[in-house]
């Protein structure tokens, strides 16, 4: 009895590094009756080896890919970044649409109402110098300086008489003019006499002297006949014209058969009517007369005051050189009254409206602010249940107040970009309406803006610190 050859023991494939075993009973068999070195159990083995090698590289990678990677919480994957905190934020403030809008009329009110003080304060200060009074604006006053003293206040100095020449020189001066009350003591001024007992007693009318040039300088106009002119002055001839009230108390109303009115037992010829006086209204009740004839007839002894029209701008100049002109050896003795400089009205109307409207602005975005707050706790009240799912899932204090905070902020900041462009708005409107050019400085806009994102920062800060305060267990079981 033969015992049948045996082939060498053939360790069957076993994978390795992750491997799968490959192979099958096929792979370890031959055909019957072959005895070459390729089909004897070495053959089938370094055959089966090399089909292990040439499968287990993909498959090796294949496990791999399959195989879960485990990250350490708080890396760079598990982190809530910021497009996850500007989602999430987007998504709480626009899930409540019609809260939205309540929450932002009050920053809406603030942020517009500074924009329309400051575009209409600028505004108007450009329109100033075209609105501005050009009467006030060119109207100036140069009298006596007086002082003090126990007796009473008395002047220092003299209006010299040709004070009108004097000041005609400044540059700047338009017209000039000097005025002085004149005393007739217990003289009546009379017209044509009527007799009517009837007739209730009048008080006489003022007189007054003044220089040819004081007609130009108070800017009144003659109604009837002319005002009297330098000859009349040096002369010294009993010529008078009346104001318009004084001409119909005397019942004078036309001067072309050369009427005369009586100053006691003197007779004066009225020459002309005047009207419209607006820098002095109380000469239309007045008798006026040249310098040289008061002075010669009823003893006038001192001017009172000189009024000048000047150019806009020329104030300082006459404010410096009147004094000199008038009196060189005592400039102190002459006081100079000049209308304010465009700037300072400018100045003083801009800070006037700046603190009326900015009151009102600041109350409406402290209202602002007071509402984004209320709403953004109530927003955390309702919300403590997602509050504690999002803090057992893993997030943290940081995020959760970190998204409250953003939406505050970007509440603040859409509530000054709209309150911003309404306030550009009712700018425009209100300067086209009134044919102004709108001035509005552009990083005013800006910042009033930005301002609403400050007031949502600061009102949401609280609100964000106690949703983040929130404890997980306290939040997914309903409490506060």
């Amino acid at each position: 009895m033969t015992v049948p050859p045996t082939a060498p023991p053939v360790s069957s494939p076993v994978a390795t590094d992750g491997e799968a075993p490959t192979g099958g009973p096929a792979d370890l068999t031959t055909a019957p009756g072959t005895g070459s070195a390729d089909h004897t159990g070495a053959g089938r083995a370094a055959r089966l080896r090399a089909r292990v090698a040439d499968v287990g590289g993909p498959l090796r990678r294949r496990f791999r890919r399959r195989t879960p990677t485990v990250v350490a919480r708080g890396s760079a994957r598990d982190r809530f970044r910021l497009r996850d905190l500007i989602t999430e934020a987007a998504h709480g403030i626009g899930a409540r649409p019609g809260r939205l809008v309540l929450t932002i009329v009050g920053t809406v009110l603030g942020v517009g109402s500074l924009v329309v003080t400051v575009g209409l304060a600028q505004t108007a200060a450009g329109q100033i110098a075209r609105q501005f009074d050009a009467v006030a604006a060119t109207q100036a006053i140069v009298e006596p300086a007086t002082a003090r003293t126990q007796g009473g206040e008395r002047a220092t100095g003299s209006l010299p008489w040709d004070v009108e020449d004097r000041l005609i020189r400044i540059a700047g001066v338009e017209a000039a003019g000097a005025i002085a009350p004149v005393s007739i003591g217990e003289a009546t001024i009379t017209a044509v006499p009527v007799n009517d007992p009837s007739a209730p007693s009048l008080a006489a009318p003022q007189v007054v002297a003044t220089t040819p040039g004081l007609l130009d300088a108070v800017r009144g106009r003659v109604v009837t006949g002319r005002y009297f002119d330098a000859g009349h002055d040096e002369r010294a001839d009993r010529v008078v014209v009346l104001g318009a009230r004084a001409a119909t108390r005397l019942g004078v109303h036309r001067v072309d058969r050369q009427p005369s009115i009586f100053i006691g037992e003197e007779s004066y010829t009225v020459i002309g009517i005047v009207d419209d006086l607006a820098r002095r209204s109380d000469l239309l009740d007045a008798v006026i007369m040249p310098i040289g004839t008061a002075r010669a007839e009823l003893e006038l002894g001192a001017l009172e005051e000189a009024h000048v029209t000047i150019a806009v701008g020329a104030g300082p100049v006459l404010a410096e050189q009147a004094p000199i002109a008038l009196s060189p050896n005592d400039p102190e003795s002459m006081a100079v009254q000049v209308p304010p400089s465009s700037s300072a009205v400018r100045e003083n109307v801009q800070a006037d409206i700046n603190a009326i409207f900015l009151a009102l602005g600041a109350v409406a975005l402290l209202v602002g602010g007071l509402g984004i707050a209320n709403i953004t706790l109530l927003s955390v009240r309702e919300r403590i249940g997602e509050i504690g799912l999002r803090r057992a899932l893993g997030a943290s204090k940081r995020d959760i107040g970190s998204q409250f905070l953003v939406e505050s902020v970007v509440i603040g900041l859409l509530g000054g970009l709209i309150g911003a462009a309404l306030g550009v708005f009712v700018v425009v409107l209100v300067s086209l309406t009134k044919e102004w050019t709108p001035i509005l400085d552009t990083m005013v806009v800006i910042g009033a803006a930005l301002l609403g994102g400050v007031i949502g920062l600061g009102a949401g800060t609280y609100p964000a610190l106690k949703a983040a305060g929130i404890e997980p267990i306290a939040a997914l079981r309903g409490g506060t």
